[in-house]
């Protein structure tokens, strides 16, 4: 037996899922099994023995693997492959020093609308197919554990609106506003004068057609534009950001917040809710699935611990206000999304081809994984811009809009 052989024979013996192996001219593992991966040659071998699980995924996507199983076989036997990024930090592929230089420039104007265009505008149809009714592309809040996907979404916007306090009359700004699903319900739940932008032409069509459809045109306004190109002598009450801050890079998160704490009037409330590291190293998944994502998914895409996203918070001049850990209700959000684009695969197939639907299908539930597994995070920060007023309204020395305690916040 050759060590590779010998290494593969390993492996297929300790996964928490039987695993059979096909290549041309020979076989491996039990049979039967919970997944049969189909490999091109003998060569392939070593991607499952260094465990370079988004290399697999990737010659998936390519059509020169094939992968016969339930997703949730699939994805504990890659958690399995991969290992644990968080205890290893292996997924440290550059060094500090260039990984900055990396994200300056990954990120400036014409790269970010690059990236969020060749994600977000595949096809409108494509997403309606596993999103709710109002097609809210970020973690839901089963604040019920009997609550549906739609439900739980409407319960994250309201979650969100609550959180920020938002009153008729207030100017609230949405950064990376979607298909406009928090823009439209603090319109029309909080009466808030709601400016939306978006880098997707997608996006803007479709939020923009429905502003006319209800009737939202003069208090509702969504706008293509960059968030670096809004201007800050009209500052705003009250601002969110809703899975948007995972697109601006590292190296610029500073500038991101001091960017949001100029657009907000003093005293005012911000609210960040996005993707983070499980770990303080792990910029990105092991095993090359955080590669595989970039590629296929999120160009550009960076995470940072939620430390580092609190540090560059405050460097920024805002006041960190309340932090909440929403990582096991994402989990549960996408596979909510990959059950029901498993439903609808053959229409999606139609929509957006092979490839584009095996790379989803990989993603979402890998997704899901990274976050069961505490690989990936995902936290609500809210925040203020001090407006030193040590006697603000009848609270002393709250300096903003935001109460004593949280007893505001509830549903």
């Amino acid at each position: 037996m050759t060590a590779l052989s010998a290494l593969i024979s390993t492996r297929l013996t300790h996964l928490p899922r039987r695993l059979a192996l096909e290549w041309p001219g020979g076989q491996a593992g039990p049979d039967p099994a919970e997944v049969r991966i189909r490999l091109p040659d003998r060569k392939s071998l070593n991607w499952l023995a260094r465990g370079r699980v988004g290399t697999i995924a990737d010659a998936y996507v390519r059509g020169e693997v094939q992968i016969d199983g339930s997703l949730s076989d699939v994805m504990m036997l890659a958690g399995a492959l991969a290992g644990n990024p968080v205890q290893s930090g292996a997924s440290e592929t550059w060094p500090r020093w260039f990984g900055a230089w990396r994200s300056l420039w990954r990120h400036d104007r014409r790269r970010d609308a690059e990236q969020v265009q060749f994600h977000y505008d595949v096809c409108d149809d494509f997403f309606a197919l596993w999103l709710d009714p109002a097609r809210v592309y970020s973690c839901a809040y089963f604040r019920d554990q009997s609550m549906t996907l739609a439900e739980a979404q409407q319960a994250k916007l309201e979650h969100v609106c609550r959180k920020l306090r938002l009153e008729p009359g207030q100017r609230f700004l949405d950064i990376g506003a979607g298909w406009g699903g928090l823009l439209l319900w603090a319109a029309e739940h909080h009466g808030v004068e709601a400016t939306g932008i978006t880098l997707s032409r997608n996006q803007h069509l479709h939020v923009n057609r429905l502003i006319d459809e209800r009737g939202l045109r003069g208090r509702v306004e969504m706008r293509l534009l960059d968030y670096r190109d809004l201007p800050d002598d009209e500052p705003f009450d009250r601002i969110a950001s809703i899975g948007m801050f995972e697109h601006v890079g590292r190296a610029q998160l500073g500038a991101y917040f001091a960017k949001l704490a100029r657009l907000l009037q003093p005293g005012g409330l911000v609210m960040n809710h996005g993707i983070t590291s499980g770990g303080l190293r792990n910029d990105q998944l092991g095993g090359g699935i955080g590669d595989f994502v970039d590629r296929h998914i999120f160009p550009g895409g960076e995470l940072v611990h939620v430390s580092e996203a609190a540090s560059s918070l405050a460097q920024g001049g805002l006041e960190l206000l309340d932090a909440e850990n929403l990582r096991p209700h994402y989990a549960r959000t996408l596979w909510a999304w990959s059950e029901a684009l498993e439903r609808e695969h053959q229409r999606a197939r139609e929509l957006v081809g092979e490839a584009a639907l095996r790379a989803y299908r990989l993603y979402l539930a890998g997704s899901a994984m990274g976050f069961e597994r505490g690989w990936l995070s995902l936290y609500q920060m809210l925040a203020t811009r001090p407006d030193g007023d040590i006697e603000h309204g009848s609270m002393r020395g709250a300096q903003s809009a935001y109460p004593f305690n949280r007893d505001y916040m509830a549903g």
